[in-house]
C-alpha cells in the first residue's frame, strides 16, 4: 500500500504481525502498577472497542502483556511502517489544506528525531504524548483525510469523537487533554485514567500538535540566559551557566548557551538523548567523570570559551563538586521534568540509570524517597553557591515546588514564597510577557529549507521597519529578536519540520504572518501553519511559571487561558487544544494553544488580524489589572491602536492608607 493509501485506510481490518520491540528506540518507563484486577480488565474492553469483535480474542493477551509489562497498552502492533516525518503538504490524501496541514504537523511531533519516546507517542517531558496509543493516531489521520472544511475533528485526549458538522470558519480540529475533574488531578489520579486509556497528559504542545523540537524553547532559553547575565550585571563570555536535562524542552539550553555566549554545563543521566543532541550538535563536548568536568571548565573560564558541556551523570554530583573545587557558577537552574517527579522526570543522585528505572517501576515507595533525598542534597548544594554569588532561579519546572514538598531548606523567612524567584518572575514577566513579547513560531509546510529562509528574511525585515518607531521601552526586545531571527540559519537550530520561533508582540505577529500570507499569495512560498508555544503572554494560567509574576491573588485561577482559547476558536484558529497539566505538572496549570493555516487567501488575512491581535492582548489586559506597570504601558498602547479595545485598567492605591 502507498503511504496516501494507509492513512486513508485508518485500523486496518486485517490485523498487521505482531510488532517486535525496538531496543535502539528511546522507550518510555514502565508506568508503576496502579489498577486493580477489575480496573485491568476495564483497560482491556476500552482498548479492544477500537477493533472488530472477531480480533478481540487474538488482541486480548497482546495487550495485557503490553499492560502487565509497560503499565500502558500503547497497540505497538498498530505502529505504521512507514516513516515518520513532517512530509511536503502536498503528499497528504484529502479534501481540506487545513486538515493536510494538521497531519503534518502531528508527523512532526512523532518524528524519531523530535520525539523523545516516539513508539509510546511521547514527544517530550517524559509524558507529553499526542495519542494514548496507535488505534488512535491511526484513526484521527484518516479522519483528517476525509475532512472537509465543513466539519470539525474533535479531540478527548488523543482519541478522535468523531467529525461533526461546522462551517468554514470554525476551527478544523478542538483537542482537549487531561480536562479532568479538579478534584482528581493528583498525579496517582493520571497515572490511573492513563492506564485505563480515558486521559492524557498533552504537555503544552505535544498534545496540540504544535512542538518543533528544541528549537521552540531554544529562543526564549536564550533570552533568558542573555537577561540573566545581564541582570547580575555580567558579560556572558567566559562565565558560567549550570543547569540539568537534555530531553525535549531541556535540549535547547546548552544551544541557547552557546548562542548567548557563555560556558554552560548542563548535565544529563540518560546517555541515549545525550549522544543524541550531541549527534545534533546542540551540545559540543559530552563528558563522563565529574574529575574531566572541573578540568574542562577550569580551562573555559581561563581561556574564556563559548562552549557547552553535556555532564553524563547525575546534576546534584555537579554541584556538590563544584562546591567543594570551588568552581563559581554565575548563573544557575535546573529543567529536569519535575512536574513528572515519580516517572521518570527527575532520577535520584547514586543510583545508576538502569537501577533507577528498575527501581521506580517495582519499588516506587523507596525510589519517592530517594528523589526527595536527592532533591533536598540538590537544594543544599545550591544555597551554598547562592552563598558565594551565583544567580539560582526556577525555569518553570517545579524545581523549587518539589523540593518543597521534599522538606528541602528552599523556603523564604516568611515561609509562603521560595528563596529563589521564577525565570518568569524576574526575566521572562516583566521583560517579556508583560509587554506582550512571546514565542511566536511558523512551519513551512512545502518541508522546503528555501521557503524558511524566505520566512527568515520577511520576519527580519518586518522587525526592522518596527523597530524604527518602537518605543524606548521595548527597543532592547526588538533589538534582541533581530539578532536572533538574522543568526536563525547559522545556529541551525531545525530538527524536524522546516519551522522557526521568534518572541514577538501582537503588532510583529500580526504584521508578520501578513507578510507570510501576501507571499504565498504571490507563490514566493508554500503554505504556512502559525502557532505558539503555550508558554506565552495570554495562553496559560500556571501559579509557579507563567502567571508568577501576578501579585493580586489571582495566579490560582484559570479563566485567562479558558478564554483564550474559546476566543481564538471563533476569530480564526485552524485548530485550539486546551490542557490540563504542562510543564510544571498536573493539576497545577491550565494550558491553551493554536494553529492557524495560511494559505495566501483574504480569508487567512482577516483571520489573522483578529485572532492574534486577541491572542496577545487578552493576557496584557489580565496583567494590567494585577498592576503590572509595563503591561499597562503595552495595553494603553494597544488602545491607541485600536479604537474598538476598551480594557479596565487599575486605579492605584496609595500604599500609605494600607
Amino acid at each position: 500500500m502507498t503511504f496516501q493509501e494507509q492513512i486513508k485506510q485508518g485500523i486496518p481490518s486485517i490485523l498487521p504481525p505482531k510488532a517486535t520491540y525496538d531496543l535502539a528506540i528511546n522507550h518510555a518507563p514502565k508506568r508503576k502498577e496502579i489498577l486493580s484486577a477489575e480496573e485491568k480488565k476495564l483497560a482491556l474492553k476500552n482498548a479492544l472497542r477500537y477493533f472488530e469483535p472477531q480480533h478481540h480474542a487474538e488482541l486480548i493477551k497482546e495487550f495485557s502483556e503490553e499492560l502487565e509489562k509497560y503499565g500502558r497498552i500503547y497497540m505497538y502492533r498498530l505502529r505504521p511502517d512507514y516513516r515518520m516525518y513532517a512530509r511536503p503538504i502536498d503528499e497528504y490524501p484529502g479534501k481540506s489544506i487545513q486538515a493536510k496541514a494538521i497531519m503534518h504537523m502531528i508527523q512532526n511531533n512523532l518524528d524519531y528525531a523530535v520525539a523523545q519516546h516516539p513508539h509510546e507517542l511521547i514527544t517530550y517531558g517524559g509524558n507529553g504524548a499526542v495519542f494514548q496509543n496507535w488505534a488512535q493516531y491511526l484513526l484521527t489521520m484518516q479522519y483528517l483525510s476525509e475532512m472537509t472544511d465543513e466539519q470539525t475533528l474533535t479531540m478527548y485526549s488523543g482519541h478522535p469523537m468523531g467529525l461533526f458538522p461546522s462551517h468554514s470558519e470554525a476551527p478544523r480540529v478542538v483537542v482537549t487533554n487531561g480536562m479532568v475533574i479538579p478534584n482528581y488531578s493528583k498525579p496517582d489520579d493520571w497515572e490511573k485514567m492513563n492506564a485505563l486509556g480515558v486521559s492524557q497528559y498533552g504537555q503544552m504542545t505535544a498534545g496540540s500538535y504544535m512542538y518543533i523540537g528544541p528549537q521552540g524553547i531554544v529562543h526564549g532559553t536564550t533570552i533568558t540566559v542573555l537577561n540573566g547575565f545581564r541582570k547580575i550585571k555580567l558579560n556572558p563570555e567566559g562565565n558560567l551557566f549550570v543547569t540539568s536535562g537534555l530531553g525535549g524542552m531541556s535540549g535547547a539550553q546548552p544551544k541557547a548557551g552557546n548562542i548567548a555566549g557563555c560556558i554552560t554545563v548542563c548535565a544529563e543521566v540518560n546517555p541515549k538523548i545525550t549522544k543524541i543532541r550531541h549527534e545534533q550538535g546542540w551540545i559540543n563536548e559530552i563528558v563522563t567523570s565529574t574529575e574531566e568536568l572541573v578540568k574542562r571548565v577550569t580551562l573555559a573560564k581561563a581561556n574564556k570559551e563559548v562552549v557547552s558541556i553535556a555532564y553524563l551523570g547525575n546534576v546534584v554530583d555537579v554541584w556538590e563538586c563544584f562546591d567543594k573545587e570551588n568552581i563559581k557558577i554565575d548563573l544557575g537552574s535546573d529543567q529536569t521534568s519535575l512536574h513528572n517527579p515519580w516517572a521518570g522526570g527527575y532520577y535520584p543522585v547514586g543510583i545508576s540509570f538502569e537501577e533507577a528505572n528498575e527501581m521506580m517501576a517495582n519499588n516506587p515507595d523507596l525510589f519517592k524517597e530517594k528523589v526527595q533525598e536527592s532533591l533536598r542534597r540538590q537544594a543544599k548544594a545550591i544555597n551554598q553557591h547562592t552563598a558565594k554569588g551565583t544567580y539560582f532561579f526556577d525555569y518553570g519546572n517545579a524545581f523549587l515546588l518539589e523540593a518543597s514538598r521534599a522538606g528541602a531548606d528552599i523556603m523564604a523567612e516568611n515561609n509562603i514564597d521560595f528563596k529563589y524567584p521564577s525565570y518568569v518572575q524576574d526575566i521572562m514577566g516583566p521583560m517579556c510577557f508583560d509587554y506582550g513579547f512571546g514565542p511566536f513560531r511558523w512551519v513551512c509546510t512545502s518541508g522546503k529549507p528555501e521557503d524558511l529562509q524566505k520566512t527568515d528574511n520577511i520576519a527580519s525585515a518586518v522587525l526592522e521597519e518596527l523597530a524604527k518607531t518602537a518605543p524606548n521601552e521595548i527597543q532592547q526586545q526588538m533589538q534582541d529578536n533581530i539578532k536572533w531571527i538574522k543568526g536563525a540559519q547559522e545556529n541551525k537550530l531545525v530538527v524536524g519540520s522546516q519551522a522557526r520561533i521568534l518572541y514577538a508582540d501582537a503588532e510583529g505577529r500580526i504584521k508578520i504572518a501578513e507578510a507570510f500570507n501576501q507571499a504565498i499569495a504571490k507563490g514566493e512560498i508554500g503554505t504556512v501553519v502559525l502557532g505558539r508555544d503555550h508558554h506565552d503572554v495570554s495562553g496559560t494560567d500556571s501559579p509557579y511559571r507563567e502567571t508568577s509574576n501576578i501579585y493580586d491573588g489571582s495566579r490560582f485561577t484559570a479563566d485567562m487561558a479558558i478564554q483564550n482559547v474559546i476566543g481564538d476558536s471563533f476569530r480564526g484558529a485552524t485548530w485550539v487544544s486546551i490542557h490540563n497539566g504542562g510543564g510544571v505538572g498536573w493539576g497545577e496549570v491550565i494550558n491553551g494553544g493554536f494553529g492557524m493555516v495560511l494559505d495566501g487567501s483574504k480569508e487567512a488575512s482577516k483571520r489573522l488580524a483578529s485572532m492574534l491581535f486577541w491572542d496577545v492582548n487578552n493576557g496584557i489586559s489580565r496583567r494590567s489589572w494585577a498592576r503590572n506597570d509595563e503591561a499597562i504601558f503595552a495595553i494603553k498602547r494597544a488602545m491607541e491602536v485600536q479604537p474598538l479595545l476598551k480594557v479596565t485598567l487599575p486605579n492605584i492605591v496609595d500604599e500609605s492608607l494600607l
